[in-house]
């Protein structure tokens, strides 16, 4: 009988433990938590500050009881692992609620730690009007504050899963809220112009977004905290939540002498087993692969880390499982849009040395004639010559989650971009149009493989040349073109445009724009055909506008004084 001593108990441990019970009936399993909960639910945590979860028990998926009637295994809450020694094969626990200090033997350790949220040192953030966000404690107390003072402002410092998703349950619960982020953009998943769509609809719903601006301290005041941020702007609020991050918590990894990877993090191999025998490492504490670039990477999700926690399990129970990398695929709720990313984005591109070519497109969620439909913001990368598919991202509504997911499926199964215009999808109007989004973006990339579509994009307009060695050409309507245009574009609906071929020179490049790219494409074919050696802006007028206008907001929202 072989006793397994698991470090941390919500997703990786928790995972770990119940696929080693279920192959190993006779194994001794204890699992130390340092917290008050195992196995909760780290992404429902700010619904419950919002109140749309309502019952706190809800948040946690089992407890140490119903873990021991399910699995026969002990969980032990408020027991906190202080030190690994690997040449005993013992762990020093401290009892949280005896203050008991005992040494715990093992044969195998699993380690799943987990990431603490960064906490700078910055002047006055130990106030406690000042949280943090991890555990279902954290919870908690940002619930108990809220209900105890119910605060009219609120600055959320940082602009990745846990602020954004704060930030919508404090505005839903009527709280004024700021975010200030120090990047120049929110969701860093995202690359900055599908990040535009997200600051649009955050600013719809009167969320104030400080982007590129980032804290250096904090006094607490009678009515609450002064926010200072560089450049000597201050923000006057209620309350703050500090979500700037998280960073590997691996401190009792590195006292015991184990190989550690980029940010401190724990470095293992593909089965999970880190460099001293016997101990293998899962979840957000763990460095693994990106499965796109095959480089080393962090990716803290509950996803990656349920299945690192049972390919542990398994090779400790004598099977041979291994870990093939993580793409990143994540999605969230703001609101009512919906933010889907798989793979990776430009800059991890470019840092890759990939050349790559990118499409955009913003389909309709299902058919066209069917009431409530809502446009996809969509755009995909691909590795130029092999069409290899490198990441996706999603802004819309309804079924974006469901294209992610099968564009995921793709990539992990090995298909190339032209590959997804042969998927066969399901269809019924409700849910899809007969050529899916997934499959358009497919037919975008095989146009361009095939070389029947040649593209410039949105960034490259201002540059476009206006003394004549170009012809720039707007194919909207009328009234899309009197809506807004860019300056030095001629003006020739798609419908009339093969009525006026002849005032088109064929020596010159020829540029075209529409309002999302489909209208310009089908004029590019037409002229094409022509003789003309014709480009197509990709996303279109539209994707151009919301880019301008999101970086003309950001400009207006930079406290006086900020040095950018």
């Amino acid at each position: 009988m072989q006793k397994v001593v698991i470090v941390g108990g919500v997703a990786g441990g928790a995972s770990a433990a119940a696929r080693i019970r279920r192959l190993d009936e006779k194994a001794q399993i204890t699992v130390f938590e340092r917290s008050g909960y195992i196995s909760y639910a780290n992404c429902g945590l700010p619904y419950y500050v919002g109140g749309i979860i309502t019952d706190r028990e809800e948040l946690t998926l089992q407890t140490p009881a119903s873990f021991k009637r399910r699995f026969e295994i002990d969980m032990r809450v408020h027991h906190e692992v202080t030190a690994i020694h690997p040449e005993k094969k013992t762990v020093t626990v401290h009892n949280l609620d005896t203050d008991e200090v005992f040494e715990e033997t093992y044969d195998k350790l699993v380690l799943s730690p987990g990431a603490r949220p960064a906490r700078p040192p910055f002047p006055g953030v130990d106030s406690e009007k000042i949280f943090t966000l991890r555990t279902v404690e954290d919870t908690l107390n940002i619930r108990k504050y809220i209900e105890d003072n119910k605060p009219g402002s609120a600055v959320l410092v940082g602009g990745g899963f846990i602020g954004l998703e704060l930030a919508e349950n404090m505005k839903e619960a009527g709280i004024s809220v700021t975010v200030v982020e120090m990047q120049k953009q929110l969701m860093n998943q995202l690359d900055a112009d599908m990040a535009s769509f997200v600051h649009a609809k955050l600013r719809s719903k009167g969320i104030e977004l400080l982007l590129g601006n980032s804290v250096e301290g904090f006094e607490e005041t009678e009515k609450g905290l002064k926010v200072s941020l560089k450049g000597g702007a201050i923000l006057e609020t209620e309350m703050v939540v500090l979500a700037i991050g998280v960073t590997p918590d691996t401190a009792l990894a590195k006292e015991a002498g184990l190989e550690l990877g980029i940010r401190g993090s724990i470095a293992v191999n593909d089965k999970m087993e880190t460099s001293v025998p016997d101990i293998y490492a899962v979840g957000d504490a763990v460095q693994i692969k990106n499965f796109v670039t095959g480089e080393d990477t962090l990716i803290p999700l509950a996803g990656p880390a349920n299945k690192q926690g049972r390919i542990a399990a398994d090779n400790i129970c004598g099977l041979d499982s291994h870990y093939k990398g993580a793409q990143g695929s994540s999605v969230i709720k703001l609101f009512d849009m919906t933010v889907a990313s798989t793979g990776i984005k430009e800059e991890a591109a470019k840092k890759a040395g990939i050349s790559y070519e990118r499409v955009y497109l913003s389909p309709a969620n299902h058919a066209g004639y069917y009431p409530g439909g809502k446009v996809l913001n969509m755009k995909m990368l691909f590795e130029k010559g092999t069409w290899k598919i490198l990441g996706a991202q999603i802004v819309g509504s309804d079924g974006a989650d469901k294209r992610i997911d099968v564009i995921a499926t793709a990539m992990r199964a090995g298909m190339t971009g032209p590959d997804l215009a042969e998927l066969d999808l399901a269809y019924a109007p409700p849910y899809s149009s007969a050529k899916d989004p997934v499959n358009m973006a497919g037919f975008m990339i095989e146009n361009i493989a095939t070389g029947k579509l040649k593209q410039f994009h949105y960034n490259e307009i201002e540059s476009l040349p206006q003394d004549g060695s170009v012809t720039l050409l707007d194919v909207r309507t009328k009234g899309e073109f009197d809506d807004g245009h860019v300056g030095g574009f001629l003006h020739i609906p798609v419908d009339e445009l093969r009525k006026h071929l002849d005032e088109l020179p064929k020596d010159k490049p020829l540029y075209v724009m529409c309002q999302s790219g489909l209208r310009s494409y089908i004029a590019n074919r037409m002229l094409a055909q022509e003789g003309f050696d014709c480009y197509n802006l990709s996303g279109g007028y539209r994707l151009y506008q919301v880019v301008k206008k999101d970086r003309a907001a950001a400009e207006k929202t930079y406290p006086c004084g900020m040095d950018r």
